[in-house]
């Protein structure tokens, strides 16, 4: 039932519970008590993911990869998670300690942002990847698919 809430709240971000409840065919409390749950879980992101960072004149995306002094790693990873620009943030093996995804206004401001990176007590070295265009935004209603079907299954299975 959440996988199906939350493909139904894809198509239709702004439906109100209601609405779901009705598409859905289940009691508006059961979508109602869904929501707090899945939120209260942690499953549903914040509003502002969905934001696309190009409306806030952030057209440039690039993509860092850090590595960390290990004596300052923690101090220096909050130091970088109050860099509006950085976006996301994955600590990572290989050669790097963190891959970040950077948004700019141009190149010259991706300039002055990894120039800055330098600053953060920590940063020994960066290596910069320009994104030239998105060729899969983040997604995730295959999945979602996935775990309808699965459930049907099990319920199909039970019944």
């Amino acid at each position: 039932m959440d996988a199906r809430i939350l493909l139904a709240l894809d198509a239709a971000p702004d439906a109100t519970v209601l609405a779901l409840a009705r598409e859905l065919g289940v009691a508006r409390n059961t979508v109602h008590a869904r929501l707090l749950r899945m939120n209260a879980a942690g499953a549903l992101g914040e509003f502002s993911r969905r934001l696309d960072p190009v409306a806030l004149g952030y057209p440039l995306v690039a993509f860092l990869s850090v590595a960390l002094s290990q004596a300052s790693g923690p101090e220096a990873i909050a130091a970088l998670r109050e860099v509006p620009e950085v976006v996301e943030m994955h600590a990572t093996t290989g050669d790097a300690d963190l891959l970040m995804k950077v948004v700019a206004r141009d190149t010259a401001d991706l300039h002055r942002i990894t120039t800055s990176l330098f600053s953060v007590p920590g940063v020994v070295r960066t290596s910069t990847s320009i994104s030239l265009a998105t060729e899969l935004p983040p997604r995730h209603q295959a999945l979602l698919h996935r775990a309808a079907a699965a459930a049907l299954v099990r319920r199909g299975a039970r019944g």
